[in-house]
């Protein structure tokens, strides 16, 4: 029996993404179109998963009333939920889309959650992990979490033989750094800013901090800039030389930076997009693919290179963490 892909997405969420002309700060505005559906980078990766033909089980918080009715609209998705009750309520994300093609997201923090409630979350990864081939730990932590959190799970992994896929930011990326991961695939901000706190240069203290800081620095992507490939290129260098065996740096349109322990770097070119209509959850479909391709036992180089191809395949559907696979298959081109 072909083993699925595991996700830890712990901080799930309700996404409210909504169309409107401009966005214009401090001016009383009328959205045109609001679709409510729920969300979280782990609910991506799941999604994506599922349109790449891959089993995928998505093990989540699902607090109060409307975590129970998000878990509802996951099911009615047709998305495998292991859901773990916690106090507070579900969170929402606001993502604002602009005819220009410019997008903004506002993320709520989540609940605060107990010692408890993630030793339970770390239950239910133990009790899955054994029949499934690769874990993806995508995206924040609910405040409350440990720094260490994904950590915890890759050493879980470990112990089970499994491969560990990490996408995160501020101190969770740190902290998985030193458990020494086999990929981890931040963007050149998150890795830039993991960075900096390991070196000393602006210590993160919790995971709050870390989260805010991340934020700030995603304020500023990087996009097609001239330094965007020396950017990723020397991030994910440096990500490896601080413990995982490889690292997958993502740099918007521009590409990705492949690193390995034995020192091999590959530069991965991202297709042309003519038309972006979703911007939002490419990085998740790349964690996802990605995972996909180790499990089918591509070498690393080679599952990179679909996480790329499926990611750029990804910003041409509405719904975040969607793809066309026949679309990603055409964009990775011959082998």
């Amino acid at each position: 029996m072909p083993r699925r892909m595991l996700i830890a997405g712990p901080n799930l969420t309700i996404d409210r993404t909504a169309l409107l002309d401009e966005l214009r700060p401090g001016a009383v505005l009328r959205f045109e179109r609001v679709v409510v559906t729920p969300g979280g980078k782990g609910l991506n990766v799941a999604r994506a998963a599922r349109a790449l033909g891959v089993e995928a089980l998505l093990v989540g918080f699902v607090p109060g009333e409307i975590g129970r009715a998000g878990a509802g609209m996951i099911a009615r998705e047709g998305i495998a939920l292991r859901g773990v009750p916690c106090g507070g309520e579900l969170r929402s994300t606001a993502v604002v889309m602009e005819r220009d093609g410019r997008t903004t997201v506002l993320n709520e923090p989540g609940p605060e959650i107990t010692a408890a409630e993630w030793q339970e979350y770390e239950a239910a990864i133990a009790a899955e992990i054994g029949a499934h081939g690769v874990l993806v730990c995508s995206g924040s932590v609910p405040p409350g979490s440990p720094d260490d959190a994904y950590a915890r799970l890759a050493a879980i992994a470990e112990r089970a033989g499994r491969r560990c896929v990490v996408d995160a930011a501020g101190v969770t990326l740190v902290r998985a750094l030193a458990a020494g991961v086999d990929v981890v695939c931040p963007n050149v901000a998150e890795a830039e800013e993991a960075l900096g706190a390991v070196s000393g240069a602006a210590p993160l203290t919790t995971a709050d901090d870390a989260r805010r800081r991340a934020q700030a620095a995603a304020a500023a992507p990087v996009t097609t800039a001239e330094n965007a490939r020396p950017r990723a290129e020397a991030a994910a260098v440096a990500l490896v030389g601080r413990g995982p065996r490889a690292a997958l740096v993502t740099a918007d349109a521009a590409g990705a930076a492949l690193a390995e322990g034995d020192g091999a770097t590959v530069w991965l070119p991202a297709p042309r997009i003519e038309r972006v209509r979703n911007p939002v959850g490419a990085g998740d479909v790349l964690a996802s693919a990605l995972a996909a391709a180790l499990e089918r036992g591509e070498p690393l180089p080679e599952a990179a290179r679909h996480g790329v191809a499926a990611a750029a395949a990804s910003v041409e559907s509405p719904k975040a963490g969607e793809l066309d696979p026949a679309r990603a298959a055409e964009l990775l081109g011959p082998l």
